[in-house]
């Protein structure tokens, strides 16, 4: 593993709007959004902003941080409930993951997020985790398995993954967001995983949350 200066921890927090916010002037909602955009900015640590907006139930919207500790993703979240639209937000889902080498791919694949890689339009996330009968398998099968599963992906070069793990810190094995322009892209690459061996060891690969790029200031006013 390399050293844990090089290491993340992913946050992907989920948020419902309280009906309560529409009724709001739309100067004070200008002027909130700009309030969230400061407080996070400031805080300097590193996200990405998506909407959610019509496209689930139980999500408006997602704020995906990454930072060196768990403890500057609790004080920027600190930061955002004590602005004024933070008065108006509710968590739905929260996700918490940390980076590390892939012990199945050598090169090591670098995450778009904290390389810098240019925001696509979409990112898809959901949470993975594979059955218990995978994890008793050699390690050579697994491999040979997880080859197949390698080759597929690289089909489709359009589609960016950030693979993190959440063994131990959360309720699942990992976290996948997946960056794509055109989430048709993502669609044919996952009709083609699940004709994979590996398929038959998932246990559990949903919600899958589609996310639409949003700077924080129109993602906040398109909120209604």
């Amino acid at each position: 593993m390399s050293e844990n200066n090089d290491q993340y921890f992913f946050n992907f927090s989920f948020f419902k709007i309280d009906p309560k916010w529409r009724w709001m002037a739309d100067l004070a909602k200008a002027e909130s959004a700009k309030e969230v955009e400061n407080v996070i900015k400031n805080s300097r640590i590193m996200f990405r902003s998506y909407s959610n907006l019509g496209l689930r139930d139980d999500a408006d919207f997602l704020f995906w941080f990454a930072a060196k500790s768990v403890d500057e993703i609790q004080k920027v979240i600190e930061k955002l409930y004590q602005t004024v639209f933070g008065k108006y937000i509710i968590p739905s889902r929260t996700y918490l993951s940390c980076t590390r080498p892939s012990i199945y791919v050598d090169e090591g694949k670098p995450h778009g997020f904290i390389t810098g890689i240019e925001q696509k339009k979409h990112v898809i996330v959901y949470p993975f985790t594979k059955t218990r009968e995978w994890y008793l398998l050699p390690k050579e099968k697994r491999q040979e398995i997880m080859d197949e599963h390698i080759q597929v992906s690289k089909k489709y070069p359009q589609v960016v993954l950030n693979t993190t793990y959440s063994f131990g810190i959360h309720d699942e094995d990992f976290m996948l967001a997946f960056e794509v322009d055109d989430i048709r892209d993502f669609q044919d690459l996952i009709m083609d995983l699940r004709e994979t061996q590996v398929s038959t060891y998932v246990k559990n690969d949903i919600p899958m949350i589609v996310c639409v790029s949003k700077d924080i200031v129109p993602l906040i006013t398109s909120m209604g």
